[in-house]
Parts: structure tokens; sequence; C-alpha cells
């Protein structure tokens, strides 16, 4: 039974005949309608009612990022935009993530994607994750704090001591995904620029766009936010954000922290994966570490938090349900059982300097 219903926006006929054909191969995903630009979107969207809708952001007459704006104040859908952009056009597409998209997609080869094919199961995942979304998150509303303190490790666990030790390292290792630039303007932006760590961020997102994410956060944000180098050293008061399609990895070199980027092979379909980051950062000794793991689809994270934990030393922060775009990722990590507290993305920021005091 097909129970979710799809609007296709695109000014290409032949697009918008290709996404409907893909969509249409997942039986939860029915396409009600399609249109060919934003004025017709909008009326196809009060006609239809869709459960999400895909939307092209170069059109005539009216262009996505207008048409993404009118339906958000008028008629909140949940959207997933689909970018031919490159360049300065990621700043395109995290003007629409601020405008309230679910999520986006980069066509593979231009306005017209005849390998549109490569992006078949991404696109059918992001929409099927899109019509789940929480709308609410994408609003300005603050949400009470409501779960302080979560679970405790498992009683087969052995006992470790997570608090700060006097005059230790901190770092700070941040996971999440879909919904997650927003997430983590929230949180980067509400730390001070005399931060007493370093962080690492690993966000679900493709080549090219992670350093337009990073240039972003950083012209917000008191702290350094930049695209992480191999090898360099890490600073305190600095975020570093995993480049696309890249894993990152942390190495001790003496007294000095140092990251690794490698290719190695994507981890349940995720290159960068925070199971992978959290893994590495759970080998190095002699450090305190706060890992938080936020919005996003999927399970990423939750492996390598109980790495983190079995290591000892380690405070672990979760995204509560209310204020996530998808609750996949922090679901996961609840479910170990090893969460210290779970907060919503507001409050997150003072978590962390609470636990790296």
């Amino acid at each position: 039974m097909r129970e979710k219903k799809v609007i296709v926006v695109d000014d290409s006929a032949f697009m918008r005949k290709l996404i409907t054909e893909f969509l249409s191969l997942h039986p939860e995903l029915e396409v009600v309608a399609t249109a060919r630009n934003g004025k017709d979107a909008i009326g196809k969207i009060k006609e239809f009612k869709p459960d999400v809708v895909t939307m092209d952001v170069e059109m005539p007459e009216m262009d996505g990022l207008d048409a993404l704006g009118y339906i958000m104040e008028n008629m909140p859908t949940p959207i997933v935009m689909l970018s031919s952009l490159t360049g300065t056009g990621a700043e395109t597409t995290f003007q629409a993530m601020e405008k309230g998209a679910v999520d986006f997609i980069k066509k593979p080869s231009g306005t017209i994607s005849l390998d549109l094919h490569r992006i078949k199961d991404e696109l059918i995942e992001k929409v099927l994750a899109a019509s789940k979304a929480n709308l609410r998150s994408v609003t300005s509303v603050v949400h009470p704090i409501t779960q302080i303190p979560a679970v405790q490790n498992k009683k087969d666990r052995k006992p470790v001591s997570n608090r700060k030790r006097e005059n230790e390292q901190s770092l700070v290792v941040i996971g999440t995904s879909t919904g997650g630039p927003r997430a983590l303007q929230k949180v980067l932006t509400k730390l001070p620029e005399n931060l007493d760590a370093p962080v690492l961020v690993v966000q679900h997102m493709p080549p090219g766009f992670t350093k337009s994410l990073a240039e972003r956060l950083d012209s917000l944000s008191a702290i350094h936010v930049k695209e992480a180098e191999n090898g360099e050293v890490l600073q305190k008061g600095v975020a570093y954000i995993c480049p696309g399609n890249f894993h990152l990895k942390v190495k001790k070199m003496e007294a000095m922290l140092t990251v690794h980027l490698d290719q190695s092979p994507p981890i349940n379909g995720h290159r960068p994966a925070v199971d992978v980051m959290f893994e590495s950062v759970s080998k190095v000794t002699g450090l305190h570490k706060v890992a938080v793991i936020m919005t996003g689809m999927g399970a990423d994270g939750a492996n390598g938090l109980i790495k983190l934990k079995e290591a000892g030393n380690v405070q672990a922060i979760a995204e509560s349900e209310e204020s996530c775009v998808v609750f996949g990722m922090p679901r996961a990590a609840i479910a170990t059982r090893l969460v210290d507290c779970t907060v919503p993305v507001e409050h997150i920021a003072e978590k962390i300097l609470e636990y790296i005091g």
C-alpha cells in the first residue's frame, strides 16, 4: 500500500519524469502530481496536500527558494531540495535549509542529469525520511529541558569514571545528519571563543558542501569553524568539520592530537561516518571526551558510542526527540543505554560546557 504522497517540482519535463519513475519504485511512495515551477507547486500542494515535496532550486517564474519560503510560512510541508548548483550555489542550499527544507540532494551532473540513476537510492531514502520529519523542529520555538539526566551505563558493563579529571585535556565529538546544518548552527554559535577543547564534527554531506558549511558557521560563531585538513594539529576553540567523502580519525603524536583523513570503505553507506570518528577517538588515551549525537536518520554513531564508553572517560549527550528533524540517530544512541543526558538542541551547548568544565 502506498502511504506517502509526493509532489515532484522541476522545470524540466525529463527530470520530472525520471524522478517520478524512481520514487514510484518504492512501495510506500506515490507521486500524486508534478509541477514545473514554484508557483505551480504552491497550487498543487494546496490541492493534493502531499506528505513530502521534491523541489528543484533553479526554475523560471518562481524559483525553489521563493516557493519554499511561501510554503513553510503558509502550509508547512516536508521538502527535499534538488540542487544542480556547485561552488557558490552551496550557499543557496544552506539558505534553503534555513528556510525550512528538511534535506537536499545534489544532482550528479547539472540541471538535466541524465545519470540521475546514480542517486536513485539516496533520493528514495531522503524522501522517505522527509515524509516522517518533525516540522516543528524547523521553527524558532525554544524547547524546554525535559530529560536530564538519562539512563546510566548497562549493568553488565564495567563501571568507568566519566567525570573530567583536573588538568585533563578535553575533546568534543559531534555526529549529525538530516537537519544537521541547522542543529550545528544552534550549538556551535553558543560556544565561547575561549572554549577549552577542540570540536570534531561529522555531518553527512557530499563533497563541496562541507567547506561551505564550515565557512558559513565560522561567520556566525565566536569559535573558529573550518573544514578539517589531513595532518593538522587540533587546537582548542576550533571546530573541525570532516570533508565530504572522507572519514575523520584522530591520532596522538606525542602530546598533540592530529587529524587523519582517509577514504577507507563507507560504513553503513556513510563516508564520513560518525562511528568511524567515535571509534578512532575511543583509542586515544589521556583525554576526557564529550560525545554528542544529534538529528539524523539511521543509527550512525551508536556503535561508536559503545566503543567510546568501553574505553571510559566519556560523557554522552543525545538530542531529544522534540527538537530533532529526524530522531533516528539519537534514538539509536539512547537505545544503547549509554547516554548521560538527553536535551533539546537549544541546550546542547550548555551541557557541553558543563561537562568540559
